[in-house]
């Protein structure tokens, strides 16, 4: 069964470009979005993670702050 990854991002960051290119070697489909055109998404990214940095990763429920390789990994349930 594929997760749902869901993406919080914004054009400049980084590290959000280092996640969705992480994820797309894994073979990951994701959605991405917008916290800086959508406000409404960026209300729903804070509420859900406490944080107003990006990016926020959400697999399934869990909720993943930054780049953060080893947390995907665990969530994906991908063994390294």
């Amino acid at each position: 069964m594929k997760p749902s990854v869901k993406i919080y991002t914004t054009p400049t960051c980084p590290y959000c470009q280092m996640a969705k290119n992480y994820l797309k070697k894994l073979g990951v489909e994701f959605e991405e979005v917008n916290v800086a055109e959508d406000r409404e998404a960026a209300i729903e990214m804070i509420e859900k993670s406490g944080q107003m940095g990006v990016p926020v990763i959400d697999i399934d429920g869990q909720i993943i702050v930054g780049f953060d390789r080893e947390a995907i990994n665990r969530a994906l349930g991908i063994k390294t």
